[in-house]
């Protein structure tokens, strides 16, 4: 089942920028990156090809692909499947690359654990059941609400209902959000392949084109 995936995309000559070149007529042979695979629409779109997974501890993508594919080399169809381009960014850290990170931003850890990120309204119902304000709602700090409750016949006012969220925390629920991802079901994985097969193949024709394989040129239309 290994699918390396770059060695599914396609390659171009450019001309080289080896400023030890003596000839504009040598070319470097590099891989096509603006050559990109997806999961098709019909797919991607329907939740019932996909089982959702939670990221544990400092699993990486090749980790998770072995758990269920048991090929770590499928850790691009880990990647595809959450629509991740940057790792770096939309994979959670490393529990010690996280806590080097929270330092460098925060300084210190009292600014970390007790500094204050923003508030966060709790949730505001009326006596018959009516949200007033969201749970969750960002608000200013001493932030109050007055509303009439017609269950009550009466005007409430709500008082100081933010609660403080700590520069820790805020951290804490953008790495746990990023834990959440979806795994392609393994008995698709073979409608993914022959989709890349159709996809990642250059189109025949145009004065760049050497193969479906390879484009060779200064100026390539990539995309065809």
């Amino acid at each position: 089942m290994t699918k390396p995936y770059f060695r599914q995309v396609p390659n171009f000559e450019y001309v080289s920028r080896n400023k030890d070149e003596k000839y504009i007529s040598n070319y470097d042979n590099v891989k096509n990156l603006f050559k990109r695979g997806k999961i098709r629409e019909d797919i991607f779109g329907d939740l019932s090809f996909f089982t959702k997974y939670q990221i544990i501890g400092d699993e990486r993508p090749d980790n998770v692909a072995y758990k269920f594919y048991k090929e770590s080399t499928l850790d691009w169809v880990v990647l595809l499947s959450n629509n991740i381009l940057n790792i770096q960014t939309e994979w959670p850290m490393t529990q010690d690359t996280f806590d080097k990170y929270l330092l460098e931003k925060y300084g210190d850890y009292n600014t970390l654990y007790s500094g204050v990120h923003h508030y966060e309204a709790e949730e505001i119902l009326t006596t018959q059941g009516i949200s007033i304000v969201p749970k969750g709602l960002e608000v200013p700090a001493g932030y109050s609400v007055t509303y009439f409750d017609y269950g009550l016949q009466t005007e409430v006012t709500k008082s100081n209902i933010g609660q403080a969220v700590t520069n820790y925390e805020y951290e804490h629920r953008i790495q746990d959000n990023k834990r959440n991802i979806f795994i392609l079901k393994p008995i698709y994985l073979n409608v993914l392949f022959n989709d890349l097969e159709n996809i990642m193949p250059y189109k025949k024709g145009g004065d760049q084109y050497v193969n479906s394989t390879l484009k060779k040129g200064d100026n390539i239309r990539l995309f065809e």
